[in-house]
């Protein structure tokens, strides 16, 4: 058993300074059966930590209802038998790209705060988690040697009391390693977000050495840490892709060591946002008050150790920085994972329309006064078919979405009439009663950062047909994770359909390994590979194809189902990366 502990300039490990080179690896965006290798590679790049977060939302879908909860452990364990120390942010806020921050939909009270109500249910969830963190510290011959209050909360909020009960939360639960937060190097955020008696570390991408003078007005002493050195960005849809210059970024990682800092590579690996858990960001400045931006399947993050597990050259230019602070030698690459190769086309046989797929596998219809929210519909990750009567006779006025978040596909009569966005609320052509107005809405990922944290989703201010509110209105919801199973669903021939539905088919596969799966002329939805979801296509990238992790693939015959929500095209088809 060891003891690791803060001192007044250095970590210790036994009495003995120690810096922490860690890498960022969440254990959710990589395919369990890949841990292994990619926490090897985290060694040979010349780290000897991972940190990694834990959404709550992931593991909590509904109150009380847990998903692989046990998951954080079996990656702890991973990480010790990969020879890793571990850093662990349980949040239960974890910003990360992730659907809401990782918080879960169904939330009541005021998240962040005191609220009593919030408070509760925090507690009762790591009442499950924080066993497997206590178990596996370091002290118990485990790898975590610390674990974080909240994440960044001076970027939202000022509670010191929210902080502190958290912070008194952890110790009461047993962690007994150093605690400690992470916010900008500014000084609103830093007395936002730290804790008297808590260490404070500092995130950023550049410039070390003010940023650390930031952090040393407010805390003169205790180890210096970048808690998240930005070394790539992640990428929106409908923008350009992200990349840092690899000479850079390791000129950034080489100040912040040579300031006697330890770091945290955000991201080392960033992996996938498997199964729609992408998360959005809002624009505006500061303020982050203006238009979504949805965040793309990929969390490839331009990370040193890219989405399949490959070395980049930013790779390494950090191994060689990194080399110069390790104990020996770096322990070489392990072999990559299987690569694919070749190409697989998918066939489709069988094919059913949207509103049969909604019927068979959609929640109850609720009709209100106003259209309800997605929370409302206790829908998560998926899309809510809206339909209301524009009574008649009446001659053609304009037709209003108003407070629609995301974007919403429109039928009326049963013809498409277009498609509406947050920016573009009305339709192009006016509708005239008596009609049947339908809006097919996709959340395309809640807001992971900022003050519009926790928005709902869906139309939250009415529908309208001129100036008069529409009434009645019929709403049903279609979870993502209620395509895990389609056995339900009616399906009928296919027949080069490239309407809105679920396409089911299969592709044969010679050689299984890692893939990418592309989708030529395919507009917007969610493909699976053997009931594992890769993830949201989107023509309007910068994605151009889902990564196929090499464990979902079979060799030989393999079942593929697509859920397209707008139009379809080509065959889809799996290729070598």
């Amino acid at each position: 058993m060891s003891e690791f502990a803060v001192g007044d300039d250095d970590f210790l490990l036994d009495g003995r300074p120690v810096r922490l080179l860690s890498g960022a690896l969440h254990y959710f965006r990589v395919h369990e059966a890949q841990w292994g290798h990619r926490l090897a590679m985290l060694r040979a790049m010349g780290l000897n930590c991972v940190e990694t977060y834990v959404p709550w939302n992931l593991h909590e879908p509904r109150p009380g209802v847990y998903a692989d909860a046990e998951a954080l452990g079996r990656f702890l364990d991973a990480a010790r038998a990969a020879g890793l120390w571990a850093i662990v942010r349980p949040g239960p806020y974890i910003c990360a790209e992730w659907e809401n921050g990782g918080l879960p939909h169904w939330l009541e009270g005021r998240a962040r705060t005191s609220d009593a109500v919030y408070l509760g249910q925090v507690e009762r969830w790591f009442g499950r988690l924080l066993p497997q963190i206590v178990a596996r510290q370091i002290d118990r011959g485990g790898p975590v040697v610390m674990v974080q209050v909240e994440n960044e909360y001076g970027s939202y909020g000022s509670d010191a009391g929210y902080l502190r009960w958290l912070a008194e939360l952890l110790r009461a639960a047993g962690v007994t390693v150093p605690l400690f937060t992470s916010d900008g190097p500014e000084d609103h955020m830093l007395t936002g977000g730290s804790v008297p008696g808590v260490l404070a570390t500092v995130n950023f991408g550049s410039q070390a050495r003010g940023a650390f003078d930031t952090l040393r007005r407010h805390r003169p002493s205790g180890p210096l840490m970048c808690m998240e050195f930005w070394c790539g960005w992640f990428d929106h849809w409908g923008a350009g892709h992200v990349v840092r210059d690899p000479g850079d970024a390791a000129g950034a990682l080489r100040e912040i060591l040579e300031c006697g800092a330890s770091v945290n590579l955000y991201m080392a690996h960033g992996g996938t946002s498997f199964a729609g858990w992408a998360g959005a960001n809002r624009g505006g400045g500061d303020l982050h008050d203006g238009v979504l931006e949805p965040d793309v399947t990929s969390y490839d993050y331009d990370a040193p150790i890219d989405e399949f597990g490959h070395p980049t050259e930013k790779f390494w230019r950090f191994r060689e920085v990194l080399a110069a602070y390790a104990d020996g030698p770096l322990p070489g690459l392990p072999p990559l994972p299987p690569q694919f190769a070749g190409r697989a086309e998918v066939e489709f046989t069988r094919w059913a329309p949207a509103a049969d797929v909604l019927a068979a596998l959609g929640g109850p219809v609720v009709t209100s006064p106003v259209p309800p929210t997605f929370e409302e519909l206790d829908v998560d990750r998926g899309l809510v078919r809206y339909e209301v009567t524009v009574p008649g006779p009446r001659q053609p006025y304009p037709f209003v979405a108003r407070g629609l978040r995301d974007l919403a596909v429109v039928y009326v009569d049963g013809e498409r009439a277009g498609v509406l966005t947050e920016a573009d609320e009305r339709l192009k052509e006016p509708v005239a009663g008596h009609a049947r107005v339908e809006l097919w809405v996709e959340s395309l990922g809640r807001v992971n950062y900022g003050p519009r944290t926790g928005e709902a989703k869906g139309i939250t201010g009415g529908l309208l047909h001129e100036r008069q509110f529409l009434h009645g209105v019929r709403a049903r919801g279609l979870r993502l994770d209620a395509l895990e199973d389609v056995t339900g669903v009616p399906f009928g021939r296919f027949d080069g359909q490239r309407a809105p539905g679920l396409y089911r088919g299969t592709c044969t596969v010679r050689g299984a390994g890692d893939a990418v799966v592309e989708l030529p002329g395919w507009t917007r939805g969610f493909v699976w590979i053997n009931g594992f979801n890769l993830g949201r296509y989107w023509s309007a990238g910068p994605q151009r194809s889902l990564y196929v992790p090499g464990p979902v693939l079979r060799e030989g015959v393999n079942d593929v189902w697509v859920l397209e929500l707008e139009e379809a095209s080509a065959a889809p088809y799996v290729r070598s990366r």
